[in-house]
C-alpha cells in the first residue's frame, strides 16, 4: 500500500486546499466512481475557549490565572477537523449563528481546514453555542452556554452522498438521515454518550441497526450488555452490529469484526496529557480513516490509539488535533529512541508506508492560537 501526497489546489467543492500538501491515505482505494465526499457529519458547533496551565481547580470566591488560552470550533468541528487533518474529504452540516463567534467558526473551519460546509446555514438572531473549558491534572471542567437550536432540521433530509458518515446515537433519537444515508451506501458509524436516562437499553438506539460500527467506552460497553468485562461486552455488541470498537482509556482499545471474526487490543500509547479536549473525536476519526483505506483492525486500532495520543499532549479540541506532518514527526522520533522495544516499534510499522521526510517538522508541533484572531494590519 502506498499514499500519494496532494499538491496544493481545489477540492471537491472547488475550495482551496489549507495545507500545501497532505497524504491521501486513500489514494490506493480511490476510484472515478467514488462519492464526492469521504466523511459527512452533522451536529453542533460550538466556539470552544480553553484555560489551560492551571496547578488546581478553580477556587469558589478566588480569582485563578491560566497560564495558557485558546479559541478554536467545537462540539462536532472537533471531528471534522481532524477527519480533514487526516486528509479526508469531509463535509459537515450544522448551524451557524450570524454573530462574530460564527462567522470565526465558519471561516476557520471552511478556509482553515477545507471542510465542506455547502449543507450547512446561517441561521440569523441565533446566538452560536460557548464552552468554556479548564484543563488542569489531566481532566477538565467545562461550563457551556447556548440557547434552544434553530427549529429547522440541521441536517438535510437527503445528505451528500460519501464513503462514510459518523453519527450521535442518543436514547429514543432516531435520525432519518442515518437511514437515507446507509440505504445509499454510506457506511455509518456510530458513537455514543452517557445514558442520562439509566435505561442502557440497545433497543433505545433505533439507529444503531443502520450502523456498520460502533464506538463505545469500556463503561458505556458494559452498562449496555450487562458484561462484566469490556472484552465481552464487545463481543455481546456484535450481535447488534456487525463491527464494535471498545476503547478502554488508559489500557488502549479492543475491536472485534463480526464478520471477519477478527480481533485485535492494542495498548495506549503513555504520553502526558495537557488537556484530554477532543480525543475521543480524534481516536473515531483515525479509526474511520484507516477503515476506509482496508487495513488491517489492528492496524486501525493503533493508528486511532496514535491519534488520539497526539492530540492530548496539545490544548483544544479541534486545535490538537494531529495532522501527518505530526504523525511523521512523532514516528521518526520514536525510531531514534535508543533501546526501542522491536514489538512496540513493530506495532507501528505500516506508518512507513505513509509518511515520508518531506512531512517532518520541528518537534515538539505547535498549532494552537492564543485568541480568535488578530486585526490585520493595513
Amino acid at each position: 500500500m502506498t499514499a500519494s501526497t496532494a499538491p496544493a489546489g481545489k477540492g471537491p467543492a472547488g475550495k482551496a486546499s489549507h495545507r500545501q500538501s497532505q497524504v491521501d491515505p486513500l489514494a490506493p482505494v480511490r476510484t472515478p466512481d467514488d462519492p464526492p465526499w469521504d466523511v459527512y457529519l452533522t451536529g453542533t458547533v460550538f466556539l470552544d475557549i480553553i484555560f489551560t496551565g492551571l496547578d488546581s481547580a478553580p477556587v469558589r470566591g478566588t480569582e485563578s490565572w491560566a497560564r495558557g488560552m485558546g479559541s478554536s470550533p467545537g462540539g462536532v468541528a472537533n471531528m471534522a477537523t481532524a477527519l480533514a487533518r487526516l486528509g479526508l474529504r469531509t463535509s459537515l452540516a450544522a448551524a451557524f449563528g450570524d454573530d462574530h463567534y460564527g462567522d470565526y467558526c465558519w471561516d476557520a473551519l471552511e478556509h482553515g481546514e477545507g471542510i465542506d460546509l455547502s449543507p450547512s446555514r446561517r441561521v440569523p438572531g441565533w446566538h452560536s453555542p460557548v464552552t468554556v473549558s479548564m484543563a488542569y491534572e489531566g481532566e477538565r471542567t467545562m461550563v457551556s452556554h447556548g440557547h434552544e437550536p434553530p427549529p429547522e432540521e440541521t441536517a438535510p433530509a437527503c445528505p451528500p452522498r460519501a464513503r462514510a458518515a459518523v453519527a450521535s446515537l442518543a436514547p429514543g433519537v432516531s435520525a432519518p438521515w442515518i437511514a437515507q444515508a446507509a440505504s445509499n451506501g454510506t457506511r455509518v458509524f456510530g458513537d455514543v454518550g452517557w445514558d442520562d436516562t439509566g435505561a442502557w437499553d440497545l433497543a433505545g438506539l433505533p439507529d444503531l441497526r443502520h450502523c456498520e460500527a460502533f464506538l463505545p467506552n469500556a463503561e458505556e460497553a458494559m452498562r449496555y450488555t450487562g458484561a462484566d468485562c469490556p472484552r465481552d461486552a464487545a463481543h455481546a455488541l456484535t450481535e447488534y452490529v456487525p463491527l464494535v470498537v471498545v476503547t478502554l482509556g488508559a489500557d488502549g482499545a479492543y475491536a472485534v469484526d463480526r464478520r471477519t471474526g477478527e480481533t485485535a487490543e492494542v495498548p495506549a500509547i503513555a504520553v502526558e496529557a495537557l488537556d484530554p479536549t477532543g480525543a475521543g473525536d480524534v481516536f473515531v476519526a483515525g479509526f474511520v480513516t484507516g477503515t476506509l483505506a482496508d487495513w488491517p483492525l489492528a492496524d486501525r486500532l493503533a493508528f486511532a490509539g496514535l491519534t488520539a495520543a497526539l492530540s492530548v499532549q496539545e490544548f483544544g479540541g479541534s486545535l490538537s488535533a494531529p495532522g501527518w506532518s505530526e504523525i511523521a514527526a512523532w514516528w521518526r522520533r520514536v525510531q531514534s529512541v535508543e533501546e526501542q522495544s522491536p514489538a512496540a516499534l513493530g506495532r507501528y510499522g505500516f506508518l512507513a508506508r505513509l509518511v515520508s521526510e518531506e512531512l517532518v517538522r520541528p518537534w515538539p508541533l505547535r498549532r494552537a492560537v492564543p485568541t480568535i484572531g488578530f486585526r490585520r494590519s493595513a
